[in-house]
């Protein structure tokens, strides 16, 4: 696991390092400055005799450029350095810094300058800028980008938001961002991730110490497909590795159903159901015939599979037909399947969305404390919560699409389920739990069946391992994101196909 902080987790942490613990604030800016410096030398970018550009402003992200400035210097580069803003309103630590380097042969820019820098570094705002970019600062990052070259950025490349990674105007394009402490979330958020190009942690001393009761709401994994797949006792069998019913495919629509059977099965579930219409009875025979397989308009047969599983997945490919419908409810009706987590899909969430008396039934549920995940792409989310929150007013799909997180976990607050928000970033969010964001997988995953195999992963990792659903449903998503690497290695992101994650 490894923390993403926002600007305010950041400045209170740091906060905390300086005046509760002790460390002067100089140290935490001397040891940014050399990480980075470590960091370039490592990459073979420090060369005696070669050249430098730093671009700074006047706040402690200034400071940091500064003091990398002079260690650059003593490594026998030649610096230029252009200061940008007010001097009157630069901070106690880079006026410290600003007088240490005036006894460095450091060159001063005052406007432009098109000559050839080696590398260029960025130490113009870091971290909490919440503003547009406009004026001599716009113009300033304007240069800096046409500028051939190495680009490094300090801490968060500027004009990045440090909290959502959209770009305030303009942004540093950069090919390399070292940032201090912890990651921020905006380096993980598009487009605030593809301007900071690749992301370095360095380690400055402010650690978990920093909170003092108060850790960030939000996380990443980082751990390997075997790390992450569920344990297998040696003398397991398939009753131990879990029962999955998988109600999934409408008329003539059965490749939703495969797919999601199929993930189950080759995630480690031990023995997979589904229940789909008449018409998809010979196509899954054929394509799945590991998987068990039943009618859905067979109400019996319902509650027979419902009785025999330890989870339930409903919605892939499902429509909207009167035996769904009736699926659905009976599965939100019914008292008995509290102890059994339940996943809903793609129709399964549109048909609550437009039900009225679904959603009630949803409620109830879910407040029964009973396991509940939701996967909803971004209008699938939309479209749940206006259902629950109809009076309010409406926001832009886009618009929208930049607060899934807070959407989800409104939604997740007052009915206590699981919501997978899906979307290139996806997050993980259930209630008291710090929210995961999900940094694997690819563009190639953005094929029709990708959102199918999903749910199937889910779905078996919650049939063999119920102790904590909403890291099962973590580790899930994260798998997911692996495979949609691993296929995207072998045959292109423009190649993959939502099969080829579980071939």
């Amino acid at each position: 696991m490894r923390y993403l902080v926002t600007a305010e987790e950041m400045r209170k942490y740091d906060g905390n390092m300086i005046q509760r613990i002790g460390i002067p604030g100089m140290v935490l800016m001397e040891r940014a400055a050399y990480e980075t410096f470590l960091v370039l030398w490592e990459k073979g970018l420090v060369v005696k005799g070669e050249n430098a550009f730093v671009l700074a402003g006047h706040g402690n992200n200034g400071g940091d450029g500064l003091a990398l400035a002079r260690m650059l210097i003593d490594a026998g580069m030649e610096v230029d350095l252009k200061l940008v803003g007010d001097e009157a309103k630069a901070s106690e630590q880079w006026k410290e810094q600003r007088k240490i380097l005036q006894a460095y042969p450091v060159k001063f820019v005052p406007g432009d300058t098109s000559k050839i820098y080696h590398f260029v570094i960025d130490a113009l705002f870091g971290v909490g800028l919440s503003r547009r970019i406009e004026g001599e600062y716009a113009k300033a990052i304007e240069m800096v980008n046409a500028m051939k070259g190495f680009k490094v950025a300090m801490d968060v490349p500027s004009g990045i938001h440090s909290d959502d990674g959209s770009e305030l105007g303009i942004s540093f394009k950069a090919d390399l961002t070292v940032t201090y402490g912890f990651v921020k979330r905006g380096l993980c958020l598009y487009p605030g991730c593809s301007s900071a190009g690749e992301v370095r942690l360095a380690p400055i001393g402010i650690g978990e110490q920093s909170f003092f009761g108060e850790a960030p709401t939000c996380f990443t994994m980082d751990e390997s497909m075997e790390e992450l797949l569920p344990k297998r006792k040696a003398d397991g069998n398939k009753g131990t590795f879990g029962k999955a019913l998988v109600i999934a495919g409408s008329k003539n629509m059965a490749g939703a159903a495969i797919l999601c059977a199929r993930a189950c099965y080759r995630l480690g579930a031990g023995m997979v159901k589904v229940l789909s219409q008449e018409e998809n009875r010979v196509i899954l025979q054929e394509s799945l015939p590991e998987a068990l397989l039943g009618m859905l308009d067979d109400k019996e047969e319902l509650w027979k599979s419902i009785a025999w599983s330890d989870v339930i997945c409903i919605g892939p490919g499902l429509g909207r037909s009167v035996e769904a419908k009736d699926a659905l409810e009976t599965l939100l009706s019914m008292r008995e399947l509290y102890e059994k987590p339940f996943v809903i899909d793609a129709d399964g969430l549109n048909m609550i969305a437009a039900e009225a008396g679904l959603v009630e039934k949803l409620k109830g549920q879910a407040k029964s404390g009973r396991t509940i995940v939701l996967t909803p792409h971004p209008m699938e989310l939309r479209r749940l919560y206006d259902a629950l929150y109809a009076k309010e007013k409406e926001l832009p799909v886009e618009e929208f699409k930049k607060n899934l997180e807070k959407a989800a976990k409104r939604i997740t607050e007052e009915l206590g389920v699981i919501v997978v928000a899906k979307d290139a970033r996806t997050f993980v969010v259930a209630k008291g739990e710090a929210s995961y964001l999900n940094l694997s997988g690819n563009s190639g995953m953005g094929t029709a069946g990708s959102g199918d195999v999903l749910a199937g992963i889910i779905t078996s990792f919650l049939a063999q391992g119920k102790a904590n659903p909403f890291l099962e449903t973590c580790k899930a998503v994260r798998v997911h994101g692996l495979l949609g690497d691993e296929a995207a290695g072998k045959l292109g992101e423009h190649g993959v196909m939502a099969g080829d994650l579980i071939l």
